[in-house]
Protein backbone atom coordinates (compact mmCIF):
# COMPACT_ATOMS: atom_id res chain seq x y z
CA UNK A 1 0.00 0.00 0.00
CA UNK A 2 1.10 3.43 -0.69
CA UNK A 3 1.54 5.82 2.21
CA UNK A 4 0.89 9.51 0.80
CA UNK A 5 4.29 12.62 1.49
CA UNK A 6 3.08 14.12 4.56
CA UNK A 7 3.96 18.21 4.18
CA UNK A 8 7.28 19.05 5.77
CA UNK A 9 7.00 21.17 8.87
CA UNK A 10 9.64 24.39 9.41
CA UNK A 11 12.55 24.64 11.36
CA UNK A 12 12.19 26.21 14.38
CA UNK A 13 14.95 28.70 15.87
CA UNK A 14 16.43 29.46 12.36
CA UNK A 15 15.70 33.30 12.04
CA UNK A 16 16.33 35.29 8.96
CA UNK A 17 19.58 37.28 8.49
CA UNK A 18 19.54 40.47 9.15
CA UNK A 19 21.67 42.89 6.37
CA UNK A 20 24.92 44.00 7.07
CA UNK A 21 25.17 47.19 8.93
CA UNK A 22 27.88 49.84 8.11
CA UNK A 23 29.81 50.49 11.52
CA UNK A 24 30.89 54.25 11.46
CA UNK A 25 33.23 54.02 14.67
CA UNK A 26 35.75 51.62 13.08
CA UNK A 27 36.06 53.77 9.85
CA UNK A 28 36.61 57.11 12.06
CA UNK A 29 39.13 54.85 14.12
CA UNK A 30 40.95 53.54 11.05
CA UNK A 31 40.79 57.21 9.61
CA UNK A 32 41.95 58.79 12.60
CA UNK A 33 45.03 56.24 13.00
CA UNK A 34 46.05 57.08 8.76
CA UNK A 35 45.96 60.61 9.08
CA UNK A 36 48.13 60.61 12.35
CA UNK A 37 50.74 58.48 10.41
CA UNK A 38 50.53 61.33 8.08
CA UNK A 39 50.60 64.30 10.26
CA UNK A 40 54.04 62.24 12.17
CA UNK A 41 55.83 62.12 8.07
CA UNK A 42 54.82 65.40 7.73
CA UNK A 43 56.33 66.86 11.36
CA UNK A 44 59.35 64.60 10.97
CA UNK A 45 60.01 66.22 7.44
CA UNK A 46 59.91 69.51 9.17
CA UNK A 47 61.87 68.33 11.47
CA UNK A 48 64.58 67.41 8.61
CA UNK A 49 64.64 70.27 7.36
CA UNK A 50 65.01 72.46 9.94
CA UNK A 51 68.02 70.31 11.02
CA UNK A 52 69.49 70.82 7.28
CA UNK A 53 68.67 74.57 7.15
CA UNK A 54 70.65 74.62 10.65
CA UNK A 55 73.49 73.08 9.78
CA UNK A 56 74.18 74.74 6.14
CA UNK A 57 74.10 78.31 7.89
CA UNK A 58 76.68 76.88 10.61
CA UNK A 59 74.03 77.34 13.61
CA UNK A 60 73.75 73.54 14.53
CA UNK A 61 76.23 72.30 17.42
CA UNK A 62 75.53 68.77 16.72
CA UNK A 63 75.55 67.55 13.24
CA UNK A 64 74.88 64.37 13.99
CA UNK A 65 71.05 65.77 14.65
CA UNK A 66 70.46 65.91 10.76
CA UNK A 67 70.79 62.23 10.75
CA UNK A 68 69.26 61.70 13.60
CA UNK A 69 66.42 63.79 11.99
CA UNK A 70 66.55 61.61 8.59
CA UNK A 71 66.30 58.42 10.42
CA UNK A 72 62.95 59.85 12.43
CA UNK A 73 61.51 60.51 8.99
CA UNK A 74 62.71 57.31 6.98
CA UNK A 75 61.10 55.08 9.79
CA UNK A 76 58.01 57.19 9.46
CA UNK A 77 57.51 57.32 6.28
CA UNK A 78 58.15 53.21 6.02
CA UNK A 79 55.80 53.29 9.07
CA UNK A 80 53.02 55.09 6.95
CA UNK A 81 53.90 52.64 3.48
CA UNK A 82 52.63 49.51 5.89
CA UNK A 83 49.65 51.00 6.97
CA UNK A 84 49.28 51.61 3.09
CA UNK A 85 49.86 48.25 2.11
CA UNK A 86 47.74 46.67 4.90
CA UNK A 87 44.99 48.83 3.86
CA UNK A 88 44.86 47.68 0.30
CA UNK A 89 45.56 44.00 0.92
CA UNK A 90 42.38 44.29 3.56
CA UNK A 91 40.63 45.72 0.97
CA UNK A 92 41.52 43.72 -2.14
CA UNK A 93 40.80 40.45 0.23
CA UNK A 94 37.05 42.23 0.83
CA UNK A 95 36.70 42.49 -2.67
CA UNK A 96 37.63 38.79 -3.58
CA UNK A 97 34.75 38.17 -0.79
CA UNK A 98 31.65 35.84 -2.49
CA UNK A 99 28.57 36.28 -1.41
Amino acid sequence: MITPIEQLEPISGVKSAKPVETVRGDQSLFGAVFQSAIDNVKQTDMEVREAQYLLSTGQLDNPSAVTIAAEKESIALDLLIQLRNKALDAYSELTRISL
